[in-house]
């Protein structure tokens, strides 16, 4: 168990997510058009408040994911680094008449993650803010400070310019935190079952397939890839669900590998890795429906044990 493990779980972990992609979008037209493309509320917030949200396909598939903060005169949207260029292209595709400008500000910006269990105490020890509602945002001097957390734990993210992150990152540390690395975050993510875009969240997924229907309005009105999302609603039920899973075995298993039920194809297992918390392998999967329950026992390829959580 690392330090930076132990601080995510039990203390405040610090996490240098200046690679994530940030983009800002101005123009009189910004929140009707943002509001058109994604899946949550947008022209009724206000500055200070944020939301996290899907672009859609005009199938109801999943392009990417995205967090929007609105400010008083501009969003800035933060994703993925490897969905940076991807949610530029797909926002600027539909953009004809609108007064929309984009400005890719990931170089010029960073973006610190602060979570775990002590990372309000933290803030409050160097005089910082500590927004309350989720996706919420306070200015501290010259920096923005989000509620907003990568691995499900409690946290914070805080915007500033590139050539202030080493000194923000320093105060953070000399007040208690201590720095995690990627490996520490992905095993408290999935731990969690908080699933990240390209690995448990695909190109081909839908909204209520991955559970995350924190990003969805349905009182908003019509937007891309509305339609289906809406009828799946209507139905009540989709066919597979993203559920974490606790398996016994001594390695993580790849994502990709099949999970069975009484011998027949239950479902794939997208992401696992080895749980410091628990002693055993912790994994996010799409299952099918009927074996989605909490306490259902399920089988690896190897014949190990994979219970739903």
């Amino acid at each position: 168990m690392t330090a930076g493990y132990e601080a995510l779980r039990r203390g405040s972990a610090l996490l240098d997510l200046s690679a994530h992609g940030r983009i800002l979008a101005r123009g009189r037209d910004r929140a009707r058009l943002l509001h058109n493309l994604t899946t949550n509320e947008v022209k009724k917030m206000t500055p200070g408040a944020g939301c996290y949200a899907f672009l859609l396909s005009p199938q109801g598939r999943i392009q990417a994911d995205l967090h929007l903060f609105c400010f008083a005169d501009h969003f800035l949207l933060d994703t993925q680094e490897d969905l940076r260029e991807k949610v530029r292209q797909f926002i600027r595709r539909y953009i004809i008449a609108d007064q929309v400008e984009l400005e890719d500000v990931t170089l010029q910006t960073a973006a610190i993650a602060l979570e775990g269990p002590a990372s309000a105490a933290i803030l409050a020890a160097l005089g910082a803010p500590t927004p309350g509602a989720d996706y919420a945002h306070l200015s501290w001097n010259h920096a923005t400070i989000a509620a907003v957390s990568l691995t499900g734990q409690p946290g914070f993210r805080i915007y500033c310019a590139a050539d202030s992150r080493a000194g923000i990152a320093a105060r953070l540390e000399s007040a208690g935190a201590v720095p995690a690395s990627a490996e520490d975050a992905r095993a408290v993510r999935i731990e969690n079952g908080k699933p990240r875009y390209g690995e448990d969240i695909r190109e081909n997924s839908l909204p209520q397939e991955t559970r995350q229907m924190h990003a969805v309005s349905f009182t908003k009105g019509c937007y891309l890839g509305q339609e289906i999302v809406e009828r799946i609603r209507a139905q009540g039920h989709v066919n597979k669900k993203l559920v974490r899973l606790a398996i016994e075995a001594a390695d993580p298993i790849p994502g990709g590998a099949r999970l069975t039920a009484e011998g027949s194809d239950a479902g794939e297992i997208t992401s696992s890795v080895r749980s410091p918390e628990s002693g055993k392998i912790a994994a996010l999967a799409y299952v099918r429906t009927p074996h989605a329950m909490p306490g259902t026992a399920l089988a690896t390829a190897g014949g190990e044990v994979a219970t739903v959580l």
